[in-house]
């Protein structure tokens, strides 16, 4: 059984181990793999793992040996799953691995923009606090979480892991979510929509990209916030009309914004983002804790094992 890896490299730079998958086939890896090449590195494979390499119709239509692909994330809309359907190709994503790590660092991205410790660290190694006239210094207003009211569009396990941490930093929460199948957590207020928006002292997005909520931060939304709120985004960037949110940040109209995703990954210099005012952007991390990564493989190991033992599980198509 031949497996072959598009894009090993993101999910194993070099710091885990493959072992589980070599047991169970005869593997190729590939730490990036350009459009140009998928044919050539696909073909003959029965099993492919991808994370970010598109699987299109036509490219699966050619590859008439494939029996299995397995995506190496949560999201897997880098496979046509209906063209994979049609021709009898199962396809798995993993779900959950990250959820302590996405968590995290939507707290990374937060306490830096209220007590900015990044940028007070720079200053400090500039030589800044050993020139002060006073026994400290900062810049900025400091803002203390506790009181403040979190918002959380999209509640799901990633959401409610949010919810956990900000109540037990002082916060209140509310949620909103499209379709409650079951009651939130003891503290947690449900909201419509629109009154998520106007209450939130902080807004974090953890909703799937879909045609509804393509561009749901956007000028219409972005005016019902308070001015003195800010916008956390670690799920998909094209939930945010990166233009208006710019153009929001540089008139003020919120106080900052703290994003791990954007809607083109890597951003075009031109990105208006890049140079928005109280900006902070981390280059796709969220999901990327040593941990979290060795959940991935181990979870896409267990996949392939599934499948070869006739009982394939976290099937997407």
């Amino acid at each position: 059984m031949r497996l072959t890896i598009l894009d090993a490299y993101t999910a194993n730079p070099g710091d885990l181990s493959w072992a589980g998958l070599e047991g169970l086939a005869s593997c190729t890896f590939y730490d990036r793999t350009p459009a140009s090449q998928v044919m050539e590195r696909a073909e003959d494979c029965e099993i492919i793992l991808t994370n970010k390499t598109v699987l299109g119709g036509d490219t699966l239509r050619a590859l008439p040996k494939l029996r299995y692909i397995g995506v190496l994330a949560t999201g897997f809309n880098v496979v046509d799953i209906h063209a994979a359907w049609k021709q009898g190709i199962t396809v798995t994503n993993v779900p959950g691995y990250s959820t302590p790590s996405v968590a995290q660092t939507v707290f990374a991205l937060l306490l830096e923009l209220t007590h900015r410790v990044g940028h007070h660290a720079q200053t400090v190694s500039g030589g800044r606090w050993s020139r002060s006239e006073d026994f400290c210094y900062w810049d900025g207003s400091l803002i203390e979480l506790s009181g403040l009211t979190m918002g959380i569009f999209g509640y799901g396990a990633i959401g409610e892991m949010v919810a956990r941490i900000a109540l037990a930093m002082g916060m209140k929460v509310i949620a909103y979510r499209r379709n409650w199948l079951e009651e939130p957590m003891p503290g947690i207020g449900k909201v419509h929509r629109d009154e998520l928006f106007e209450r939130s002292d902080v807004l974090t997005l953890h909703c799937p990209l879909t045609e509804d909520t393509r561009e749901l931060i956007d000028a219409t939304s972005l005016e019902e916030m308070k001015r003195s709120a800010f916008l956390i985004n670690t799920a998909r960037g094209p939930l945010v009309n990166e233009a208006e949110l710019a153009a929001a940040l540089n008139s003020g109209r919120i106080a900052g914004a703290g994003l791990d995703v954007l809607s083109c990954e890597p951003p075009k210099p031109d990105n208006p983002l890049l140079s928005a005012k109280n900006c902070i952007i981390t280059p796709h991390i969220a999901w990327a804790s040593k941990a979290a990564r060795g959940r991935l493989i181990e979870a896409a190991t267990g996949n392939v094992k599934a499948f070869l033992d006739g009982r394939p599980q976290n099937v997407v198509n």
